[in-house]
């Protein structure tokens, strides 16, 4: 059976949990998150939290033995030495878990999310790589109404991610999110009709509105 595999990626604050659901709901995709996947293989007893504890210390450990998200966190931002070391350690883990999870799965549509799909090199692994648009500013907003981040915590974190140019120049195709949900979904269904109509027979990824599908 033929997979179709995509990459979602976007900034902070791009509603890339909108895509996701209309994905699963309407085209029954398998989602991966890498960020669940690398909260997993971070866990105790496994082979990546021995090398992260073995670099960083164990300062960084909450009472219980795990990573305290916090602390971590504080450390990547502020140090950027650090933080590639971390993601040498912890990348290359998610991708070979992702990989094996995709040759398990028996669905015709898998996506993976992530908002360092580029940095972290999933592409490899994607047959298309969707950027999720929204303007700086809308992101801003969305971030302070739905998080309570200052207007400096997220221009922070938005001008340490990629720019726009840079997602633009490694995705296939840009949804832009900046709408009403009805029309973020209708630029997904006319993605899938495209790439529905690239392929044959029974390997097609049917969903949508039946209106979305007429010719």
């Amino acid at each position: 059976m033929k997979k179709l595999v995509i990459g979602i990626t976007g900034g902070v604050g791009a509603g890339k949990s909108t895509v996701l659901n209309i994905l699963k709901r309407e085209y029954h995709a398998e989602i991966i998150l890498t960020d669940l996947v690398a909260h997993e293989l971070m866990q105790p007893g496994t082979a990546c939290y021995e090398k992260l504890v073995a670099v960083l210390g164990t300062d960084v450990l909450a009472e219980d033995g795990t990573f305290d998200k916090v602390k971590l966190g504080q450390i990547m931002f502020n140090n950027k030495e650090t933080m590639g070391t971390v993601n040498r350690i912890v990348h290359p883990a998610v991708r070979e878990e992702v990989a094996g999870r995709i040759e398990a799965s028996s669905r015709k549509l898998i996506v993976i999310e992530s908002a360092l799909l580029i940095e972290a090199n999933f592409k490899p692994l994607c047959d298309e790589i969707w950027y999720v648009y929204v303007s700086t500013q809308e992101r801003v907003k969305r971030l302070y109404e739905q998080r309570g981040y200052s207007e400096v915590k997220s221009y922070s974190i938005i001008y340490n991610q990629l720019s726009h140019e840079q997602f633009r120049r490694y995705c296939d195709r840009l949804i832009d999110n900046s709408s009403s949900r009805e029309y973020t979904r209708r630029q997904i269904c006319e993605f899938m009709k495209a790439i529905s109509e690239q392929m044959s027979g029974e390997e097609q990824i049917s969903g949508g509105k039946t209106g979305d599908r007429q010719a």
